[in-house]
């Protein structure tokens, strides 16, 4: 057993020298890295394992499995393809405008949108345009990348926000293929965290960008001490995105029975907020006996043990992903569905932002702002604190400190109706004035990228 121990380190480490073996002395790169691609090249089992994990918990579609394993689920179109990845529904929405623009631009030009759930997948197939073509991007595994990029041959290749696969960035800059941070984002602490790990991880990653557009001027400055070649802000885009869609029959029929009744959102919300919500619908009822409070999770998955979790504590609750009545009287309806909140901002007039109160990070307070809406959360939004800062120093947004402080805020906007009204107006002006500006200073910038034959400047 002993000597069969032995006879595996010995593999192993064998292995490792010959992949580490390969690295060009003259390159900076983390040994980290290296070690992370090993592991990856050799645990193939494990990384199939667990997307056979993901699968059988619905986080991946069967029908589209093989896109997760580098196999193009459909043909490459001819000429030019700009491969453009966002994470998930956030990254997607806040893009849609760019891909729109460029197509409209550059009629040679094909795009290529990957992403990683299933919300961001059904989002893209009902929003791409014609010559936008949606695909699950590959697990950062070598092998999976090479089949992808053999296939796809992008010309350019844009990365959005703050979600960096190693393997991935790294093999795009081996095949010498322009590559693009738009949008980019580091957290207080994500660049935090960075600085604690072996600096040549993030500075390898972020050298093989030529360009990395900063969501704001301070995201600039974060990455180009984490090792940015260039870097430029030319403003953030989620100001860019449309307001959210809303199916016209189904709004009209939603409004039906909100008629006259005083109701709010909490969307977007994480575990340990909707108990929070419960609690201060039991609060506000006493006053408004008709209350309807409606609930959006960010994961429409949770809705049923969010609805166990409210009727348990003595709630009526409706889930909207089951056809089920909304409450006549007072109660609250879970809509526990995807693509919705457009339908649900434009029937409540006061939305709390989760993600915000109970743990970290926050989500987008202006796509409710776009909409008029009076916009509250709570003291953590980290992920969108510039969006959010100039909201409330605007008059858009109010900070929350805690559950009663929630509860409070929303009694008095039920009964301050010019308070509510202003602050939504307030919230329309400033998620839709810059989005012109922004949109031709991006394509402006982009601009050489796009070019045939364009070459990459040597940055000093």
């Amino acid at each position: 057993m002993r000597y069969s121990v032995q006879i595996k380190k010995i593999k192993f480490l064998k292995s490792f020298r010959k992949e580490h073996s390969k690295i060009p002395k003259s390159e900076n790169k983390s040994w980290v890295l290296y070690l992370y691609k090993w592991l990856m090249n050799t645990c193939g089992i494990v990384i199939q394992g667990y997307l056979a994990w993901r699968l059988w918990h619905g986080k991946e579609e069967f029908s589209r499995f093989r896109e997760r394993l580098g196999r193009p689920g459909q043909s490459r179109p001819p000429g030019s393809l700009l491969w453009l990845h966002a994470a998930s529904v956030g990254e997607t929405l806040s893009i849609l405008p760019l891909i729109e623009n460029l197509l409209k631009i550059r009629f040679n030009l094909s795009i290529l949108l990957t992403t990683c759930s299933v919300s961001s997948a059904i989002l893209a197939k009902k929003r791409l345009p014609i010559r936008a073509y949606h695909q699950y991007i590959p697990v950062d595994r070598p092998v999976f990348l090479r089949r992808f990029l053999d296939h796809w041959r992008p010309t350019l290749v844009l990365w959005t926000e703050s979600e960096f696969w190693p393997n991935a960035i790294l093999a795009v800059q081996e095949r010498a293929i322009p590559l693009v941070l738009i949008n980019g984002r580091i957290s207080e602490r994500s660049f935090q965290r960075w600085q604690k790990w072996p600096q040549g991880i993030i500075k390898a990653m972020l050298t093989a960008f030529d360009l990395c557009l900063g969501q704001t001027e301070q995201d600039c400055k974060r990455l180009s001490v984490l090792g940015a070649r260039q870097t430029e802000y030319i403003g953030n885009l989620k100001f860019v995105s449309p307001p959210l869609p809303a199916d016209r029959e189904a709004l009209a029929k939603i409004r039906v029975p909100l008629v006259g009744r005083p109701v709010w959102l909490a969307a977007s919300t994480h575990a340990g907020e909707e108990a929070i919500v419960g609690r201060i619908h039991q609060r506000l009822v006493l006053s408004y006996p008709k209350l309807l409070t409606l609930i959006a999770p960010r994961h429409p998955s949770r809705g049923v043990a969010i609805a166990t979790e409210l009727t348990a504590a003595g709630l009526k609750v409706a889930r909207r992903s089951m056809n089920e009545i909304i409450p006549v009287v007072s109660g609250i309806y879970i809509v526990d569905t995807i693509g919705e909140l457009g339908l649900l901002f434009r029937v409540c007039s006061i939305v709390f932002i989760g993600k915000s109160l109970c743990i970290g990070g926050g989500q987008n307070p202006l796509e409710p702002a776009r909409l008029g809406c009076a916009v509250l959360f709570g003291p953590h939004m980290t992920n969108f604190s510039d969006i959010a800062t100039r909201m409330v120093t605007a008059g858009a947004a109010r900070i929350v400190k805690d559950e009663a402080h929630l509860c409070a805020e929303i009694a008095a906007l039920f009964e301050g109706i010019t308070v509510r009204t202003a602050m939504g107006r307030t919230g329309q002006r400033l998620a839709t004035t810059e989005a012109g500006d922004i949109m031709v200073r991006l394509l402006k910038r982009l601009g050489p990228y796009l070019d045939p034959g364009f070459v990459p400047e040597t940055v000093h």
